[in-house]
């Protein structure tokens, strides 16, 4: 595995009015572009329009309708294409591709984007007009995608993580230079450059943390549990079916999809997590990773609330970990595929400043009571509080470690069944502002209840002496 792999550099010489402003929430990815001027002072911002290869990708839509149509009720299509000659199949490809031709090019034609000094807003509708307002100050994450045909056709799409949305607005498809200046422009003037010079700003300097080898990351993927079940299951539950049934279509309808499972679940991961690699700028972590569908992301800022390292137990003979992430308001979840543990929490202290990860040793288990709940899976759970986070371990083959920053605890509570009251057990349950929960599992009562009220305090202690949302400020 590559660790401190050089660095990537451009100098920030654009001019802006007054002291040089904080960095945006995330870095951006792409030097000065044409094209991307600013609206004049005092004018109506420039409406710009997406890449003209878009209405390839739209003209889709009237073909899916009639897939969806023939998937939904596949008797009456099949009856309906039986009573078709050649005479009238022409006839309706003669109608269908102009038709799919014409819908692409006016939902691309009436789709437009403008920056402001505050705001993107995105015009879309054809029959129905759409008009997003998007307040630069609530993006937390601007992502680059580019899908395997988009590569080829030198195209990129722009994703969007905004506070309070569920759903990422976008922008497909811009040149692919077009979007990454854009990217960079949006950040820009998010982070306070003045509208006139935001389009000059170039990419912050990255330096390379860690770049996850292809061999690696195989490997890791066939020492994952998952993948052995789903292919331990294709070979024994085919063989139980023949003694059963002697029923060959039988056994063949239950073997190809469990071994497809294991294969499209252990090929998709290697092709998604592909040439991972993670680099650091002022403005975040930098993440760029896909073998077909190349993606560059960025940690936001002050916004993990939660950071997972998982230890399959195949794994832990090599020392390696997977670094999950809860993000509020992002669909990041994901900071490292595979890493060797040591490296995994450099990486982690950059996420999350001054925080270490406790050890083994640190981690205190339940009561040995708390095997009449749990026999043998209790020795899995375990827990530490430190000055900075709450970190809480379950799992006995894949064990799993949360961690999260007493600043970022919504709320506490404590949980107790009937039985766990008789055994003076309980849970105690931590929820994040990303919506998840880390649960103190089979803890004893009175340590729970005193952890209950601590956590409160070092919940409201630790918001108050935050450091900002960002990066290195």
């Amino acid at each position: 595995m590559t660790t401190e792999v050089g660095a990537r550099t451009r100098p920030h010489d654009a001019p802006v009015a007054g002291p040089a402003p904080a960095r945006p929430v995330e870095g951006a990815v792409a030097a000065p572009a044409t094209g991307t001027a600013a609206p004049p002072p005092g004018g109506e911002p420039v409406e710009r329009r997406l890449h003209p290869v878009t209405p390839l990708r739209r003209a889709w839509a009237p073909v899916a309708v009639l897939v969806g149509w023939a998937v939904h009720d596949p008797d009456q299509a099949q009856r309906q294409l039986t009573r078709l000659t050649t005479t009238h199949l022409l006839i309706g490809l003669a109608v269908l591709i102009p038709a799919a031709a014409l819908y692409g090019f006016l939902t691309w034609w009436f789709t437009h984007y403008a920056v402001t000094d505050t705001e993107l807003r995105i015009r879309t509708g054809l029959l129905f007009r759409r008009t997003a307002h998007i307040r630069l100050e609530r993006i937390q994450a601007i992502d680059v995608t580019q899908p395997l045909l988009a590569r080829v056709a030198g195209v990129a799409k722009l994703k969007l993580d905004v506070i309070g949305t569920g759903k990422k607005d976008e922008l497909a498809f811009l040149g692919a230079d077009e979007a990454r200046a854009l990217r960079a422009e949006l950040l820009a003037r998010a982070a306070g450059f003045a509208p006139e010079t935001a389009h000059e700003v170039g990419e912050a300097p990255a330096r390379q943390l860690l770049r996850v080898p292809p061999g690696v990351l195989a490997v890791s993927l066939l020492l994952t549990g998952a993948t052995w079940g789903t292919l331990l299951a294709a070979g024994v539950v085919p063989t139980l079916l023949w003694l059963a049934t002697h029923n060959l279509w039988t056994v063949l309808a239950t073997a190809l999809p469990l071994v497809g499972a294991a294969g499209a679940s252990s090929a998709g991961r290697f092709v998604g997590e592909y040439d991972w690699t993670v680099a650091e700028s002022p403005d975040g972590l930098r993440i760029d990773h896909g073998l077909l569908d190349r993606a560059h992301e960025t940690v936001p800022p002050g916004r993990v609330q939660t950071v997972r390292l998982v230890e399959p137990l195949l794994w832990r003979r090599r020392r390696w970990v997977r670094v999950e992430l809860d993000v509020a308001g992002s669909s990041n979840s994901v900071l490292l595929p595979v890493a060797p543990r040591e490296i995994a929490e450099s990486v982690v202290a950059r996420v999350l400043p001054g925080v270490s990860v406790p050890t083994g040793p640190e981690l205190s288990r339940p009561p040995r009571r708390a095997a009449r709940c749990r026999p043998l899976w209790w020795r899995g759970h375990g827990l530490a509080v430190t000055d900075a986070v709450f970190a809480a371990r379950y799992g006995l083959l894949r064990r799993s470690l949360a961690l999260v920053p007493h600043a970022k605890v919504q709320s506490v509570r404590l949980a107790q069944g009937p039985w766990r009251r008789a055994l003076r057990l309980a849970d105690v349950h931590v929820d994040t502002g990303a919506n998840k929960t880390v649960t103190a599992r089979l803890r004893d009562a009175d340590e729970a209840a005193e952890l209950l009220r601590a956590q409160a305090e070092r919940s409201r202690t630790g918001r108050r002496d935050a450091p900002p949302d960002r990066w290195m400020a």
